[in-house]
């Protein structure tokens, strides 16, 4: 009889063990962050697995999604609508993950800056003044950007106060010479500070306002090899399928044109997501990865960095926690496809 008990003891034990492993919990996670995302959604498809996993985040409120333009003739979409075809791929895949989601999704301008002291106003611009000048809450605010810096430089020109109402998180820029080197053929002016250099001007030079960037030699490190992708996105629901075809879509691309494709993929837009929905629980704050704190260059209209002794300190990104961001992608698709 004893021996019975102690059987059927373990056997309640392993059930319960189990139990303790699956998805199920009785945790509640709200957010901690509210986020309006701007990036160029019809552009390099690592915006929207940067998209996928913010809507797949609990911790953070979505306001808002902006999808923004990308240089004139861009070999992603050469098109004269860029950012009216961002916020189309936006919308689908929102309507994937989160079809019942109530935020406006905008296209912002198709346009850079034609200066640094005239603003573009539309409704992308006026809803980040609106949401940073709300006084019903203390949820900080984040404006992330993956690529130009359109709508939040019209929107600091506009109402400079808000500048001290959010914080910017922005993917782009060079190198700084103290801290990296560029890669082997980079280009002189960084993709996303050439997308709208005035606009980049305008934060860098003629605000105040907080800066989180992830330049060029931090976000590069964003490596996913196509295997995990071939493993753990491809076959992992309807958001993982869409995501997957985008990425195969382009490297497509890549072989039909002779140029040989990779096993590993720069989803460089990523770091938006590990520094805002992935901070810790104490003090809260980004703590795995690593940060300097600089003085904000100024960046001039060839859109290259200059000393300006004057300069807000910024918080420039050195080294990524790849590992915390892709596991937790990856696992949240997993959990979505269930």
């Amino acid at each position: 009889m004893k021996k019975f008990t102690y059987l059927v003891g373990l056997c309640f034990a392993f059930i319960g063990t189990l139990a303790a492993q699956t998805p199920q919990s009785s945790i509640n996670f709200t957010p901690r962050a509210r986020v309006i995302i701007d990036n160029d959604f019809s552009g390099d498809p690592d915006g929207l697995y940067q998209l996928a996993h913010h809507l797949l985040s609990p911790s953070v409120e979505i306001r808002a999604i902006i999808g923004s333009h990308l240089r004139v003739n861009d070999g992603f979409d050469n098109s004269k609508v860029q950012a009216e075809n961002a916020a189309a791929k936006a919308k689908a895949l929102v309507n994937i993950i989160t079809p019942n989601a109530t935020f406006p999704v905008f296209a912002g301008s198709n346009t850079a800056l034609v200066n640094d002291t005239t603003p573009i106003k539309n409704a992308a611009t006026a809803f980040i003044i609106q949401e940073a000048l709300r006084t019903d809450t203390k949820t900080p605010l984040y404006v992330v950007c993956g690529a130009g810096l359109t709508e939040i430089a019209s929107a600091l020109l506009t109402a400079p106060q808000i500048a001290e109402k959010l914080t910017l998180i922005w993917i782009g820029g060079p190198e700084y010479p103290d801290l990296a080197v560029p890669p082997p053929n980079y280009s002189t002016v960084e993709y996303n500070l050439n997308i709208d250099i005035a606009a980049a001007r305008v934060v860098f030079n003629r605000s105040q306002v907080p800066i989180w960037q992830v330049p060029r030699n931090a976000y590069r490190q964003c490596l996913m090899p196509f295997s995990q992708l071939l493993l753990q996105v491809k076959n992992k629901g309807k958001a993982g399928d869409f995501l997957f075809a985008q990425l195969e879509g382009l490297l497509g691309k890549f072989q039909k044109y002779g140029l040989k494709p990779a096993e590993t993929y720069v989803l460089g837009d990523s770091p938006l997501v590990l520094l805002t929905a992935l901070q810790a629980q104490f003090e809260s704050d980004p703590s795995s990865s690593d940060y300097v704190l600089k003085q904000s260059p100024l960046i001039n209209q060839h859109g290259m960095y200059e000393h300006n002794h004057r300069g807000r300190l910024i918080r420039v990104y050195t080294r990524l926690d790849t590992y915390l961001m892709f596991s937790d992608l990856l696992a949240k698709l997993e959990l979505a496809s269930r």
